[in-house]
This record gives C-alpha cells, structure tokens and sequence, in this order.
C-alpha cells in the first residue's frame, strides 16, 4: 500500500488500517497494530457486555435481542420455530451518510 491509499481487492482489510495508521501518525507498524486490536477489543468486551458503541462522526454498534417466532422452511413448507438469538447492527452517523453520499458509489 506504501502512500498509495490503496486497498486490496475485498475491500479495506485489518493490515489496510495498520498501515494506514503507520503511515498518517507515524508510530511503528508494530504500534499501529496493536492500536487496532485494542480498538477492536474495546469494541467487542463493550458489545459482549451488552453497551452500545457510539462513535461521534461515524456511528453507533448495538447488539438487538430477537424472540423466539415462528417461520416457514423453504423447501418443505413445513412450520418450525426460529431460537431466539442476538444480532449485531450498525447505524451510521448522518455525517458519515453525507460524507459517503447516501449510498450513492462515486463514478470510477
């Protein structure tokens, strides 16, 4: 990536942001990594502990509690009961939305 900002084929990867932030605070690459498994682990135990995550600027992280209900299979038809389960979400900050253009891709 040296400079160029560039980012791999998927996407931005974990080492995309340790080199990203080698590069624009100058710490070590060593620093910069443990930088971003501390954030990420900060992140996750804040989750785990059921805390919502609010980011000024980028978003919020919460984690929603979904009941038990009642589904379909697909294949049979057949009624079947879905467990009750936890799921992550996201919600970006307006400033984010705007900044990205409302979902909107920039041209290549």
């Amino acid at each position: 990536m040296s400079g160029s900002g560039g980012l791999t084929p998927q996407g931005m990867t974990k080492a995309d942001l340790v080199e990203l932030i080698y590069e624009r605070v100058g710490s070590s690459k060593k620093e910069a990594g443990e930088v971003v498994e501390a954030i990420f682990a900060i992140i996750k135990e804040s989750l785990r502990r059921g805390e919502k995550v609010k980011i000024s600027g980028f978003g919020s992280f919460a984690v929603n509690h979904k009941r038990a209900r009642r589904g379909r299979n697909p294949q049979t038809g057949a009624s079947i009961t879905i467990d009750q389960r936890c799921v992550l979400t996201f919600k970006p900050s307006q400033v984010l939305k705007d900044r990205v253009g409302n979902g909107h891709k920039a041209p290549p």
